[in-house]
């Protein structure tokens, strides 16, 4: 009989067990219903919200594709016409860089021939020329005992009318 006794708790502890998860089963049953539905109510609150918003998007989207398209369009051929223009720009810079470079070679050389040609054509005769003024000068100045540029007699007591400090070439 004990054995009996003991089948019959065992099972008493088995029903109990059964009818506690029963109960446990239930209960989240009724959390995940509960649950459940407030996560449609969320979904469709959402759903509602952001439906128009999607709507109107896609309809702006259609709307202004074409007008973006063309803009873009606008600026690429805009773009590739600056690109050119800056391109002609640069290289008639450099040609410009190039001419007045060669302009002031050019011009230094004429200076330097200019002054190679004065110095030659009008400063050495003029110089020849002095020298040969200063020398008659000197010539007449001693010929006729007058006093040279030092304020002294050209005249010395011999007669001769050659100096003696100065030489003449």
């Amino acid at each position: 009989m004990a054995t009996e006794t003991q089948f019959t708790i065992l099972l008493i502890e088995i029903g109990l067990a059964v009818a506690v998860q029963t109960v446990a089963l239930i209960g989240v049953l009724m959390a995940v219903r509960k649950s459940s539905g407030k996560m449609e109510s969320i979904a469709n609150d959402l759903h509602q919200r952001t439906v128009p918003i999607l709507e109107t998007t896609s309809t702006l989207l259609n709307n202004t594709k074409p007008q973006i398209e063309t803009i873009v369009a606008n600026l690429t051929e805009s773009s590739t016409h600056l690109k050119q223009q800056v391109d002609d720009i640069v290289d008639r810079a450099r040609l410009q860089v190039v001419r007045a470079d060669e302009l002031v070679s050019r011009t230094m050389d004429k200076v330097e021939q200019t002054t190679d040609m004065v110095q030659h054509t009008v400063i050495s005769p003029i110089r020849q020329f002095a020298g040969v003024l200063s020398g008659v000068t000197m010539g007449f100045n001693v010929l006729f005992g007058r006093r040279g540029q030092n304020g002294r007699a050209t005249r010395h007591g011999n007669g001769t009318g050659v100096p003696g400090d100065e030489m003449f070439i």
